[in-house]
């Protein structure tokens, strides 16, 4: 099975990340999706690390629970391996082979480029296009991962009584998401965007220029470490401190001692990323910074960050255009889109 892959069957799009499985399915009529099912379903710490699969039956056993929770009937899901297990490559390819020589040349030339055995990967391409400058050659798009990643990802959703359809690549996803924001943006087409997805333990810099990826790297960050914090400080458990961050609860002395130093040092995580980019390219700006993932829903959070960064920030909503089937709730489903950029990247797949 390719990391693309191709499909017409209805498939749901899950994001195994290190807290928690996130499920969307999506339908399209008229030009216009709508959300029919969706769940968010906590993981046990440590059952996934850093995005690698630790304890896959324990993965397993929140994918039933989130497909039992979203109420789809589907049986085909689309989920990804991230970035950091995965190796992807342009390289130029002949142009006018047919489609089995073009495959078989990709998988000789992929040995060149990847560090591994080439009988441990899972290897897909996809033809970009020709070569600007030698019209007889095209332009492929390599992705490369771990058969182990990708079989985890396979064998959890099997656990899950799901069939892993497509196994795509994090930032493609991620890529996919995108164009349903970059609509809501109020900078041109090809300005420079910062996606930066902050997660329970990963934050991801994603720099896209006409809605491509230009530029992407990930650090160890994320709201793991504000949900550490309030257990170490108010004594309480994994789960407490979790659902005290999120409905309140907490003493005043939380605002001031704990969730303000977070934010600043969100705000450094973000300017580091851009220093990086900006390092490593012609670049020395971006138009416009998008904030994904479960800590962008913390309150005033873009704010702070267009303030000392001088940039534009908004919160990523890929949902926001879209009509909702009679089983979601509209609250819920606002709280949690910022982190649900994957999910609904994956869940675009059913429409390829």
């Amino acid at each position: 099975m390719g990391l693309f892959g191709n499909t017409k069957t209805p498939l749901v799009g899950l994001d195994i990340s290190s807290t928690a499985v996130k499920l969307l399915q999506l339908t399209e009529s008229g030009g216009r999706y709508r959300v029919e099912h969706y769940a968010v379903e906590p993981l046990p710490p440590n059952a996934v690390v850093e995005k690698n699969i630790v304890e896959v039956e324990a993965v397993g056993e929140a994918i039933k629970r989130a497909v039992a929770r979203s109420g789809t009937k589907a049986r085909h899901a689309a989920a990804a391996v991230s970035g950091s297990s995965v190796i992807t490559k342009i390289i130029p390819i002949q142009g006018d082979l047919d489609e089995d020589d073009l495959e078989d040349q990709v998988q000789l030339e992929a040995s060149n480029y990847i560090p591994y055995p080439i009988d441990e990967v899972s290897i897909d391409f996809e033809v970009l296009g020709p070569v600007p400058s030698n019209p007889e050659m095209v332009q492929v798009m390599l992705a490369a991962s771990r058969t182990e990643n990708v079989e985890l990802r396979q064998s959890a959703l099997e656990l899950g009584n799901l069939t892993a359809k497509v196994i795509d690549v994090e930032a493609f996803a991620m890529e996919n998401a995108f164009k349903l924001v970059a609509d809501q943006l109020s900078v041109p087409k090809d300005a420079i965007v910062a996606l930066v997805d902050i997660g329970a333990t990963m934050t991801t810099l994603n720099v896209l220029r006409n809605q491509r990826s230009i530029y992407t790297r990930e650090q160890v960050f994320g709201g793991k470490q504000l949900t550490d914090e309030v257990m170490r400080r108010y004594g309480l458990s994994y789960d407490e401190a979790g659902l005290a961050k999120r409905q309140g609860g907490l003493p005043e002395s939380y605002e001031v001692e704990v969730l303000e130093p977070f934010k600043e040092a969100l705000v450094q995580q973000v300017s580091r990323l851009l220093q990086f980019f900006y390092a490593g390219s012609d670049f020395n700006r971006v138009d416009q910074v998008v904030l994904a993932g479960g800590c962008a829903s913390i309150a005033g959070i873009a704010n702070l960050v267009e303030e000392q960064l001088g940039v534009p920030t908004v919160i990523a909503n890929p949902l926001a255009n879209m009509a909702l089937g009679p089983r979601v709730q509209a609250h819920a489903l606002a709280q949690d889109a910022p982190a649900l950029m994957i999910a609904c990247g994956l869940a675009l797949r059913s429409f390829d």
